[in-house]
């Protein structure tokens, strides 16, 4: 039985073919294969759907941005690698896009992250994986809504400083000290004593 990716643990190591922009042929990749890296995987739930391309061509724009945080961004989907390459290389807002695509078509990858529907499509989830190897993050929505590729984004940023993180934390923003200041106990002996009101 092929266990899920989970929080703190290894990601899990299913080889894939994959349609790359420019390439004659299928690549053949695996989550472990980006090891020394940090890792956006996202899969989403079909080719030649709606939603989709919007995401697709979300994470296209951002790109650069995940790179200069030294992440690989890879896209999964069920569909097969002639779908991914007909799709990819004859819809004009896809044109941007130049990370790896999994042609997820036996389902191994998408059972493996937990994400794989009755259908036989995906969920759309984000998986971020460490460059030891772990993942760290994990976040999965229901197929007719879109995710929020700037919040991936900004969650990769967090967890890139190895640092406490508060809500809504984004770069240039103070982290929190791990060794926060002892809260000094109330006198037993005092009356009517709150926190912050004399008494």
């Amino acid at each position: 039985m092929t266990e899920t990716a989970r929080i703190g643990r290894p990601v899990p190591d299913v080889v894939a073919e994959a349609y790359m922009r420019g390439e004659p042929q299928p690549r053949r990749v695996s989550p472990a294969s980006f090891r020394g890296r940090w890792l956006v995987l996202f899969f989403y739930p079909r080719d030649f759907s709606r939603v989709c391309p919007t995401e697709l061509q979300a994470f296209a724009r951002l790109y650069p941005d995940f790179v200069r945080e030294q992440a690989t961004v890879v896209g999964v989907s069920t569909d097969s690698y002639d779908a991914h390459k007909a799709w990819f290389e004859t819809d004009p807002r896809l044109a941007e896009v130049a990370y790896p695509v999994v042609a997820d078509s036996t389902h191994e990858m998408s059972a493996a992250f937990g994400v794989l529907q009755e259908d036989g499509s995906a969920l759309r989830g984000t998986f971020i994986v460490d460059p030891e190897g772990l993942v760290r993050a994990v976040h999965l929505n229901d197929p007719d809504v879109g995710r929020n590729v700037q919040e991936t984004l900004r969650l990769l940023r967090a967890l890139r400083t190895g640092e406490l993180c508060p809500e809504g934390w984004t770069p240039g923003q103070a982290t929190l000290s791990p060794h926060p200041t002892p809260v000094t106990a109330p006198d037993p002996g005092r009356t009517g004593w709150l926190p912050g009101v004399p008494g």
